[in-house]
């Protein structure tokens, strides 16, 4: 689960720029969640938020972004987290 904290994001977009699915975006100075649902917890956003605005809780992301490319078939799984397909 990925959280971001309006009030204490100052919009400097390190976050959008280390996401390997762009999860976020800034919009008027601030980080979003623009897809939520491709994120798979890999904490790269966290890390580089300075600002502390941005927080990775791991749980099965990966798992589960593995796991929806086969069953949806969008690809064949890659079976390592953040791989493109």
């Amino acid at each position: 689960m990925i959280n971001i904290d309006s009030s204490l994001c100052t919009g400097c977009g390190a976050c959008a720029r280390v996401c390997p699915h762009r999860v976020i975006e800034v919009v008027e100075r601030r980080a979003v969640l623009a897809a939520e649902d491709r994120c798979i917890e890999c904490g790269a956003c966290q890390l580089n938020c300075h600002d502390g605005a941005v927080a990775v809780t791991v749980g099965t992301g990966c798992v589960f972004a593995i796991a929806q490319e086969v069953w949806l078939q969008k690809g064949e799984a890659q079976g390592e987290c953040g791989a493109e397909p």
